[in-house]
């Protein structure tokens, strides 16, 4: 265990909205920066902080124009922050908001700022899913004549039974994870684990005869009851169909979210009479062959680890980004990671993944089950698109 010092950048709440399916769930009729709102007001209400204090604000998004920059800055000044308080977007794809927390720490460990807000949102109600979008401008005679920059144009899905070809991970492996995810979520509905980690948010609902009703939305959309080996071995496989192994059942779900995590050093937290949830011990990403991009968090989270001064066996929670199964499966066996610390409240094929909301919404859960659970050790991880993988490793206070 690491001992405290004031330089520590400690992480005080951690929030997100409920995740909704795309298209046809709770936030279908959402704007994004509605979403965004919700998470910007709920982390300055539940901490009480002044939002004149707030330093600095950084917004993960991949899929919605300019990574959402200028929508960003209309809901932060919506949700009460003044003028003074700046903001940006960024987009490192699957990891964007994972490195909106990797980046206001880096800013308050340089001594750029002392207080700092990092978020991430998406809609994939209105953006679609990756792929789906026109394709940015880019020099596609020469991406095909280099094998290395063309390989980050194969289509998530294919990187997916690359992952489960080339390493062995069977149809069953994949389905029994999927399986798994929706059970744990379920549980975790059920137990009331998700509620410190969730703000409530006021929708508009049309229908199809387009009546307009309000409601409160407080649980994710993406569980599903009764899902089982038997049902997922009847769906056919979706990107590769002679020989595949990947269904529709063992991908992440397309989805709309966002989520806020709120740090500042612990010297800043004591002024305040701030109480941390947690610390970031180590950041790191990493690259890795393009067309198998799934396999990052096997080598993002060693080295991350090995910043820690950690290794697996003192890791209590590992949270790993369920983008697909076979890539989560893989990276699971390859880390040795036990079953028994894996996404104890279900991953994303359970949850949904909100792209450029993921990484600073699996935050706000590890944190809040390392405290619910009195566990120490936690590590969020995910794979990127186009072949990276990020990972943090996070210490619980309290």
């Amino acid at each position: 265990r690491q001992m405290p010092r004031p330089d520590d950048v400690v992480v005080i709440d951690a929030v997100r909205t409920p995740i909704g399916r795309a298209r046809r769930g709770s936030f279908k009729n959402t704007s994004p920066d509605d979403l965004l709102y919700a998470v910007l007001v709920a982390i300055r209400e539940r901490t009480g902080l002044d939002p004149a204090l707030v330093d600095d604000i950084a917004v993960g998004n991949v899929q919605l124009g300019g990574a959402y920059a200028l929508p960003a800055r209309t809901a932060m000044l919506r949700a009460g922050y003044p003028y003074t308080t700046p903001i940006y977007s960024l987009n490192r794809q699957c990891s964007s908001g994972l490195q909106a927390v990797a980046n206001i720490a880096a800013s308050i460990a340089a001594g750029d700022i002392r207080i700092g807000i990092a978020a991430g949102v998406e809609s994939m109600s209105i953006s679609g899913g990756p792929g789906e979008g026109e394709m940015p401008p880019m020099n596609g005679d020469a991406i095909g004549e280099h094998p290395l920059a063309s390989s980050c144009l194969t289509p998530m899905g294919i990187t997916a039974e690359n992952v489960a070809e080339r390493y062995g991970i069977s149809r069953i492996d994949q389905d029994a994870m999927a399986v798994g995810s929706h059970a744990k979520a379920l549980a975790a509905q059920a137990s009331g684990a998700f509620e410190r980690e969730m703000a409530p948010v006021s929708v508009s609902i049309v229908s199809a005869e387009g009546e307009v009703t309000t409601c409160v939305v407080t649980r994710d959309d993406g569980p599903r009851p009764g899902t089982s080996m038997e049902g997922l071995a009847r769906l056919k496989t979706v990107f590769r169909p002679d020989g595949g192994s990947v269904t529709a059942g063992t991908s992440s779900q397309v989805s709309d979210g966002a989520a806020a995590v709120l740090l500042m050093s612990r010297s800043t937290a004591d002024s305040l009479g701030l109480s941390p949830l947690g610390c970031l011990r180590a950041y790191r990403v990493v690259g890795v062959p393009p067309d198998e991009m799934g396999v990052g968090p096997a080598v993002a989270v060693p080295a991350a680890l090995e910043a820690a001064g950690l290794s697996i066996g003192d890791v209590d929670v590992f949270e790993i980004n369920e983008a697909f199964a076979a890539q989560a499966a893989y990276c699971v066996r390859k880390l040795g990671i036990p079953e028994s610390k894996l996404n104890p409240l279900g991953g994303a094929i359970a949850l949904g993944h909100p792209l450029g909301c993921t990484g600073a919404r699996m935050v706000a859960t590890l944190l809040h089950e390392l405290r619910r659970s009195r566990q120490r050790i936690g590590v969020v991880s995910m794979c990127i698109g186009t072949g990276m993988g990020a990972a943090a490793v996070f210490q619980a206070e309290g």
